[in-house]
């Protein structure tokens, strides 16, 4: 197979779910602040320019005067504990609890998102309530290490163009535009990296980016995901069950896009996208530079899901993972992945169920309480003392001492 000279893609889209950094950026400002001070119950400040939050705080006292009228829990009321058992009844009857989707605003999950759950879910609890903190771990020096391996390997293949994106749909446009022309050079027989994948799996829109696609001597459509070590050792079990869930994933998106599962209206729908919304010029001049003239949003999409269906380009039929050193970039080692389907949308299913508010967050098992203290938020969360006491047993047939 001959050597082709690579062709130029987008950094605005490629890059954008490959880092949590940004999302959580997004959030901060409008977020970040009122969750931090939920926890310690401190006054809200400097959130003047994201509206007028006097007369949030107004609409509070009216609904609290509201519910004790409606309920008889009057200040009159406080010394009789009858009544003070009936109206805490009634309000936790009332109360409508959002789910975290909800909560903070979340139109979609990443995948990456998803395998940090499966370390510890009240770590991205936390991590959600706490951006700031978040954010920290996000800049540590084997963090930053990771994305610049990361980017010099898709250099390796793709030119990069920067585009301004005067939009939502510009940004989601610009994603398109790079499947689609990484599409074609699929079926050229080239590899392509960071790919972005996404669909709807068990109800909700994931979203991801898939460090390489590569044919094999065999013919056989490869995902590589590359993962950086800072020492020279292989991931523990706990750790490399993220990384299979996270290939896992990306296999089961890609196979909706090239087989027609993916819905324009999926898009539409789940991303609040505006299908009528005309493209910005920095978009119009890369789409015509691939010898598409589609100027509106919808149209885009109609578009690249019928190319995608079109290519022929097949299924992944093998997931491998490669583990390099950070310092030196020596591979480590390269182990290919089995994917139970059925396994694994039933795991998935149970981290969606955290999302969609059916239950509450769970901590890591006694057995991998050792995951506590390499987390910032350890001081805060009370999981591991709860494990801990409740592990704790009596024998009833034994006398104390």
């Amino acid at each position: 197979m001959s050597q082709k000279k690579p062709r130029t893609l987008n950094i605005t889209s490629i890059m954008e779910e490959k880092s949590e950094t940004r999302n959580y950026m997004k959030h901060v400002e409008l977020l970040g602040i009122h969750f931090e001070n939920e926890l310690v119950q401190t006054p809200i400040k400097n959130h003047e320019k994201e509206g007028n939050h006097e007369d949030n705080i107004g609409l509070g006292l009216l609904y609290d005067r509201f519910e004790k009228s409606a309920t008889g829990c009057g200040s009159d009321t406080r010394s009789d504990p009858v009544v003070d058992i009936r109206c805490l009844k009634r309000k936790q009857q009332t109360e409508v609890h959002p789910s975290p989707m909800e909560r903070f605003r979340r139109r979609h999950l990443s995948v990456t998102l998803l395998c940090e759950q499966s370390w510890c879910e009240m770590k991205v609890s936390f991590g959600l309530l706490r951006p700031l903190v978040k954010l920290k771990e996000m800049k540590k020096p084997e963090v930053k290490a990771g994305t610049t391996i990361h980017l010099r390997r898709q250099l390796e293949v793709h030119n990069i163009v920067p585009i301004q994106a005067q939009s939502r749909e510009d940004s989601e446009a610009i994603k398109l535009l790079n499947v689609m022309h990484m599409v074609s050079l699929l079926q050229e027989g080239q590899c392509v990296r960071e790919f972005p994948v996404y669909g709807v799996l068990e109800g909700v829109f994931l979203m991801g980016v898939i460090d390489e696609l590569s044919y094999n001597k065999e013919g056989e459509l490869v995902l590589s995901e590359l993962k950086t070590r800072k020492d020279m050792s292989l991931p523990g079990e706990a750790q490399a069950k993220g990384h299979h869930l996270q290939v896992g994933l990306y296999k089961l998106l890609f196979h909706g896009m090239v087989n027609g599962t993916v819905k324009r209206s999926d898009i539409i729908r789940h991303l609040k996208l505006e299908p009528k919304q005309v493209l910005g010029t920095g978009v119009l001049n890369y789409a015509g530079s691939m010898g598409m003239e589609e100027g509106i949003f919808g149209g885009l999409v109609d578009m690249v899901l019928k190319t995608l269906t079109s290519a022929k380009v097949g299924d992944i039929q093998r997931l491998r993972l490669e583990y390099i050193h950070q310092e030196s970039g020596m591979t480590i080692d390269t182990k290919d992945v089995e994917c139970d389907e059925a396994v694994l949308r039933g795991e998935l299913r149970d981290y969606l169920d955290y999302w969609t508010g059916q239950r509450e967050p769970r901590g890591v098992d006694i057995e991998e309480a050792w995951k506590c203290k390499l987390c910032p938020f350890e001081k805060s969360c009370h999981w591991g003392k709860d494990e801990a006491e409740a592990s704790v047993s009596v024998d009833p047939g034994k006398k104390p001492k």
